[in-house]
């Protein structure tokens, strides 16, 4: 199989798809892998380095994606990127359709296969979501504890407090892999943690192996009630494939004390506050109510080589399946990969996608039936 790796072009996004090691890999099986020209480099990866793995050098993206059957990404297509897509294409990446609808309307007419690494599922788990979701949730308590100093536009509060001060407190809203890291940093500094949920089990689970930390159960009235008391708001709610929740409304925000932080890692998918919208590493922040606001929709771009190396970790067994047995098959043959097909042949595959933007969807299953 031909595979392109393009760089990256999403602000601030210093990310590579593929590693030299696993260009390696796929070379030695007889893949023939087309690098863009300084693809790595964001991640301290050089050209050399994928050259002497097999990989061959092309000078642009039209270059690329112009050898490449299977378009492997960090980032979802960008607007010049989807008008280089046609219908001989794949492509595997970060997505986050439900909250876009033009690259979901580009996707669909450009009639390519795309493959969502936030939808692939396994034992109801998202193994290639979840690295990272521990590096945006470690990140949000970071970035929140820096911006809560009165420098930056916060209320002057150090998280972890000293002898005789109180220490911080801090709202996690949701309990998966993103909340749990980030209540983890948080406890660690030594701030009050709330981990706010729906589920449980996983509030059981959180309440035996994090000693310090609270849990409540995450309802209007319950996080009304707590949000005047907090400083340092994180929202890590995530619905497979759909829509974030707005649980955090316009007049729920007021109930926070002016300078009080809001990070939400629920950005990509559109933020679980009303007044979340997209922002990036170079301008991360904005105020709205008096509360400062971070919503940059692509946390993990920050520690480029640490994440490019995660994500390596999870997707490279999924690529050689998909460059081995070739797109169609590989969907067919496996379960997971198949939940992460979001369109196919001009078709949306789905559904929570479709009900995002009243677009009619087809299951991935039907789509092979």
């Amino acid at each position: 199989m031909k595979i392109g790796i393009p760089t990256e072009i999403k602000p601030q996004e210093h990310r590579v798809s593929v590693i030299p090691s696993t260009v390696k890999m796929l070379t030695s099986r007889g893949h023939e892998v087309f690098v863009q020209k300084g693809a790595g480099l964001g991640s301290s990866y050089t050209d050399e380095e994928f050259l002497a793995c097999g990989a061959t050098l092309t000078p642009d993206a039209a270059a690329t994606f112009g050898e490449a059957e299977l378009i492997i990404k960090v980032k979802e297509p960008q607007a010049s990127e989807i008008d280089l897509l046609t219908k001989d294409h794949s492509i595997f990446t970060y997505l986050h359709l439900a909250a876009s609808r033009p690259l979901t309307d580009g996707l669909l007419n450009s009639q390519c296969t795309s493959i969502a690494y936030e939808t692939v599922e396994q034992n109801r788990r998202l193994p290639l979501l979840e690295p990272m979701s521990e590096i945006a949730g470690r990140m949000s308590t970071m970035v929140g504890a820096y911006h809560l100093a009165k420098h930056r536009g916060g209320r002057g509060i150090l998280l972890g407090g000293i002898p005789g001060v109180a220490p911080g407190r801090v709202a996690v809203i949701g309990g998966g892999s993103a909340g749990l890291n980030a209540a983890r940093v948080a406890a660690g500094i030594g701030a009050d943690v709330t981990i706010l949920d729906i589920d449980f089990e996983r509030m059981r689970f959180i309440d035996i192996t994090m000693s310090g930390t609270n849990t409540l159960y995450s309802s209007e009235a319950n996080l009304s009630e707590i949000l005047p008391r907090i400083d340092l708001v994180i929202g890590a709610v995530l619905v497979p494939g759909a829509a974030a929740p707005k649980l955090i409304t316009r007049e729920m925000l007021r109930l926070l004390q002016p300078g009080s932080v809001l990070v939400d890692i629920a950005v990509d998918q559109g933020g679980c506050a009303e007044t979340t919208r997209p922002t990036t590493h170079d301008d991360p922040t904005f105020f709205e109510e008096d509360i400062l606001h971070y919503c940059v929709a692509n946390m993990p771009g920050a520690y480029s080589r640490t994440s490019t190396q995660a994500l390596n970790n999870v997707t490279q067994s999924y690529i050689l399946q998909i460059a081995n047995d070739g797109v169609e098959q590989a969907l067919q043959n496996n379960a997971s990969l198949r939940k992460g097909l979001s369109t196919y042949q001009g078709q949306l595959t789905s559904p929570p996608v479709g009900e995002a933007h009243s677009i009619p969807s087809i299951t991935p299953e039907q789509a092979f039936s």
